[in-house]
């Protein structure tokens, strides 16, 4: 492998490996003088999703049809960066007559339709849970009187109490 010396603008000298892109020294006799840059270490950001109104559909489309010489339309799509399916599709969707079709379609999911009784179920539910905690503890107390009833030789006739009142 040869190894050339070049010198930046800045009278910095740089050493640069005459490899050819396949990895493979260019021949004897050949350029000796590359001139190589170091390739570039950030990584280029996706590019976002385009998304083409109706009105410059509909602006594209007509432009597309005032084409007559041959090479127009190639060059109108050259110039806007489309592709000629987009006409195509374009074109259907307007024959169609919908204005929605000439939108752009929101992607992903689709939204789920919150129940309007919802909240109040939580609510109810949330109550529910609260009352049976309460219930709970409520047997507990009563469960540890009659045990402490039985324990002191109290009776109770809790059915003719009731029957009383």
């Amino acid at each position: 492998m040869k190894t050339i010396q070049l010198t930046s603008p800045d009278s910095k000298q740089v050493q640069v490996s005459a490899m050819g892109a396949t990895g493979v020294a260019p021949m004897a006799g050949g350029r000796d003088s590359l001139v190589c840059s170091p390739p570039d270490p950030e990584v280029p950001e996706k590019k976002p999703r385009r998304y083409f109104t109706a009105k410059y559909k509909l602006r594209i489309l007509d432009e597309a049809d005032a084409c007559t010489q041959q090479g127009q339309l190639g060059a109108l799509l050259r110039r806007e960066g489309l592709y000629f399916s987009y006409l195509t599709t374009w074109r259907k969707q307007k024959a169609k007559g919908l204005l929605q079709a000439m939108t752009p379609k929101k992607r992903g999911r689709k939204r789920k339709e919150k129940n309007p009784l919802s909240k109040r179920v939580a609510a109810l539910e949330k109550e529910n849970l609260r009352l049976q905690k309460k219930l709970k503890q409520t047997e507990l107390i009563i469960e540890a009187q009659k045990k402490m009833s039985e324990i002191l030789g109290i009776a109770q006739n809790l059915d003719e109490i009731d029957e009383s009142k």
